[in-house]
């Protein structure tokens, strides 16, 4: 039983210390709310904490995936590379969190447990797994989208005698797995980074693949100042002529407005043509640019790239004809290729992937007809014999959007419990608020672009629209605020119309919940884009919150 008398009370509660928890605990410093911060690690990073696998690294250019909030901040930071290593990042959260005194209100290994919504009082009651007890006026959950890791219930996985590890949970010291066999079960994005290095150490390495994967060359490279050996600007960030880096941050505000034009929040230079109103010639010139510029901007080919299917089948045919020029054995190029529309799984960005199956220490294990059989003491026994390995990987990805708001017991209203409510999928308004879950708030939640954009500036979005609210509520002297039923399934229905013929949901990902067994297929992030996203957001607050239920509780 809750007890008040032993517990703290706080405006806010915050659950996660990642750059949506960081970022929202400054702000509400700013505003003048009493907040904690409650996170299950031992340091701050989110996301950047855990993911310390050989080769992780942000498939958005670092200076782009940084935040836009401080302009001195963004000044004084040094990126090195294109693309920054998860090390990197993880200084970067660290320094954030020192510049900005944010520790003294971050409480580390600590995970909430339960979140129970009190009627009588119109507030939060937490608690923690140490027993903790703590009441909030708002509960905000900041537990990140790709935070809850995903390992199959493989047979005989208990049995394995050798080393286990799962690209979400790796250990913080360096494992060297020179002169070992070793086994990866996966070929998503953080298989796809990892393979490379982890073959380069291993004796031989197995890669057990189910479903193969679109990837295009990050084209990394450090970050020059030096005039004589610009940093290709053009290439990553939409700029017509070649910058230093200094260059780029003197225009930053310009990139950030760039950015939040986009799509995909993400700035760069999309050809504005249909590829179906281009000669194959022109196709392939479009083609070839795009991937030697690199990255995600390759999913600006064309303007119908995401729209029209037999734009799109251009793209993965070009994809599918570089992989196999690039794998020699033709038999494992044939593996590798993907038969199904590229972008409807997240495309993934690589260095040297495809050649790494040119290595002779490396065999695909095409699992894609015939399932991994079981785990085995020794190894992994597939396709009617054993691998023996020392060590087995498991990139087998996370319970996206929902799995770890659906680890804490949360309850609304009347005692309703959020996976009761979410059994079919969930629901939401905006992927910021829950009908029957009053001052609860979700950053980047089910229902809003989130992994459909640069995440930084998505997370500043919400941050700021919460924040703002907040504040309004205040000033109001109104102490609930809950979406209506009637909104919440208006933009429910809405999110599946947008998405209903979109390239993006046209196959099973992680999008839709397909890589978790039993989970129902919806389609959880907003597909209506970044920009219209935002203007909605606007909107709703403009007319003193539409939608929403304001009341004194």
């Amino acid at each position: 039983m809750f007890s008040p008398a032993t517990s703290s009370h706080y405006d806010v509660v915050i659950v996660g210390a990642g750059f949506a928890g960081l970022y929202m605990l400054h702000r509400l410093r700013i505003a003048g709310f009493k907040t904690r911060v409650f996170e299950q690690a031992n340091d701050v990073g989110g996301t950047w904490y855990w993911n310390r696998y050989p080769g992780a690294r942000c498939d958005v250019e670092s200076m782009q995936y940084a935040y836009s909030f401080s302009p001195e901040l963004e000044q004084e930071w040094e990126w090195t590379e294109r693309y920054a290593t998860q090390p990197e990042i993880l200084r970067y959260a660290n320094h954030v969190a020192d510049r900005f005194d944010l520790r003294r209100d971050i409480q580390l290994n600590t995970r909430v447990a339960t979140a129970i919504f009190s009627e009588p009082g119109s507030h939060w009651l937490i608690t923690t797994n140490n027993g903790e007890q703590i009441s909030a006026t708002y509960c905000v959950m900041a537990t990140g989208c790709l935070s809850s890791t995903n390992t199959p219930n493989f047979e005989g996985v208990e049995s394995f005698s050798g080393s286990l590890y799962h690209t979400g949970e790796w250990p913080h010291q360096e494992i060297d797995f020179s002169g070992q066999r070793v086994g990866v079960i996966g070929t998503g994005s953080s298989a796809i980074q990892s393979i490379p290095l982890i073959a380069e150490q291993a004796k031989h390495l197995y890669v057990f693949q189910r479903t193969p994967h679109y990837t295009v060359p990050a084209q990394n490279q450090p970050l020059q100042s030096d005039p004589k050996t610009r940093h290709t600007g053009r290439k990553a960030y939409g700029y017509d002529e070649d910058l230093t880096v200094e260059e780029i941050k003197a225009d930053y505000i310009g990139l950030r407005q760039r950015a939040r034009a986009m799509f995909a929040a993400l700035a760069f230079t999309p050809n504005r043509r249909s590829a179906l109103e281009m000669t194959e010639m022109e196709r392939q010139r479009e083609f070839e640019k795009r991937w030697e510029q690199g990255g995600l901007t390759f999913q600006g080919v064309f303007s119908d790239f995401a729209i029209s299917r037999e734009a799109n089948e251009f793209a993965a045919e070009f994809v599918r004809q570089k992989i196999q020029q690039t794998v020699k054995d033709s038999v494992v190029a044939k593996a590798l290729v993907p038969t199904y529309t590229i972008g409807c799984k997240r495309l993934a960005v690589d260095t040297d992937y495809y050649k790494t199956y040119n290595r002779p220490n490396v065999t695909l294990v095409d699992v894609s007809k015939s399932p991994i059989e079981r785990i085995t003491p020794a190894g992994v026994h597939a396709l009617g014999r054993e691998y023996p390995l020392n060590s087995l990987i498991m990139a087998t990805g996370f319970d996206a959007m929902t799995g770890t708001l659906l680890k804490i017991d949360i309850q609304g209203r009347g005692g309703l419990r959020l996976r009761e409510k979410w059994v079919d999928g969930p629901r939401t308004y905006l992927g910021l608020c829950l009908a029957g879950f009053p001052n609860l708030f979700t950053i980047t939640g089910p229902g809003s672009p989130s992994v459909l954009t640069n995440m930084l500036l998505s997370i500043e979005q919400h941050v700021d629209w919460i924040v703002d609210c907040m504040e309004y509520l205040r000033d109001k002297n109104i102490t609930e605020i809950e979406p209506t039923l009637e909104a919440e399934n208006n933009w429910v229905t809405h999110n599946n119309e947008v998405a209903s013929d979109h390239i993006r949901n046209s196959c099973s990902s992680w999008y839709v919940g397909g890589n978790i067994d039993g989970k129902p297929r919806v389609f959880m992030p907003y597909v209506g884009g970044f920009p219209n996203y935002v203007e909605k957001c606007r909107d709703i607050a403009a007319k003193g919150y539409e939608g929403f239920s304001l009341g004194k509780g």
